[in-house]
C-alpha cells in the first residue's frame, strides 16, 4: 500500500520561513520522481517544486529561489523548504510521487502566510 504522509504545514507570518516534509512507504523510493504541488480553491493543483532520481530538480518561476527541495533516499522522505514566504504561497500543499504512469499524492497539508 502506497502512502506519502506529510506532517506539517502550519501558519506563518510573511517573510518567515516554514519546511514541509513527506515520507514515502510502499515504493521504491529512489527511482521516483517527487514533487511539491499547491492548490488553492477554485484553482487548478500547480507544481511548484519537483526532484528527479538523479537529483535534478525544477521550480515554478514564483518561487525559484525562494523555495529548495531536497530528498533523502534512505529515508525516503522528500522535503521543500520554503523562504521568504508571502500571501499568496498560501495553500494546500500536497506531494506526488511519479515513475512512469504511476502516480500518488498525499493528503495535503495546508500552510497559511498571514500579511
Amino acid at each position: 500500500q502506497v502512502q506519502l504522509v506529510e506532517p506539517g504545514g502550519g501558519l506563518v507570518q510573511a517573510g518567515g520561513s516554514l519546511r514541509l516534509a513527506c515520507a514515502a512507504s510502499g515504493i521504491i523510493f529512489s527511482i521516483n520522481t517527487m514533487g511539491w504541488y499547491r492548490q488553492v480553491p477554485g484553482k487548478e493543483r500547480e507544481l511548484v517544486a519537483e526532484i528527479s532520481s538523479g537529483g535534478s530538480t525544477n521550480y515554478a518561476d514564483s518561487v525559484k529561489g525562494r523555495f529548495t527541495i531536497s530528498r533523502d533516499n534512505a529515508q525516503k522522505m522528500v522535503y521543500l523548504q520554503m523562504n521568504s514566504l508571502k500571501p499568496e504561497d498560501t495553500a494546500v500543499y500536497y506531494c506526488n510521487s511519479r515513475w512512469i504512469s504511476r502516480s500518488y499524492w498525499g493528503q495535503g497539508t495546508q500552510v497559511t502566510v498571514s500579511s
